[in-house]
């Protein structure tokens, strides 16, 4: 599961992502702070993050990724193009990453099926910006 969102479009960005096994047990959850970007940009580096961790820690070569962003799933299935150029390199670098699995299925999920990343992109903003702010969702 992987999210990003950002206070304010563009704003102080964070990116979350919950690693769960296939019995749904949570292995790995992190949030990171990125610095003022796009909600579209920090839901690409969520995906990007969530993928290095998993192959850097797990060494799993199938996931199942679930995002709230109907947009990065679609443009990952190649259903949507990418029009904002701002996302070409973020995007490419994911694609050159999956190169490396030999599984990779995309879903869109509902915001409400995502609160655990989504929570993480939450307590990332939290802790750079000192105090709990208006939550992104």
């Amino acid at each position: 599961y992987a999210d990003g969102g950002s206070r304010g479009n563009p704003g102080p960005s964070a990116c979350g992502f919950v690693v769960l096994n296939m019995d749904g047990r949570v292995l790995l959850r992190k949030g990171k702070y990125i610095g003022i970007t796009t909600n579209n940009q920090a839901e690409y580096q969520a995906l990007k993050l969530g993928l290095e961790e998993i192959l850097h820690t797990f060494q799993s070569r199938s996931v199942h990724v679930y995002m709230d962003s109907l947009l990065v799933v679609n443009q990952m299935k190649r259903i949507f193009k990418i029009r904002n150029r701002d996302l070409w390199p973020v995007h490419d670098a994911i694609q050159q990453m999956l190169l490396q699995f030999e599984k990779v299925s995309f879903d869109h999920i509902p915001r409400e099926l995502n609160k655990l990343a989504d929570a993480e992109v939450n307590k990332a903003l939290d802790n750079e910006q000192g105090s709990p702010a208006e939550h992104v969702g």
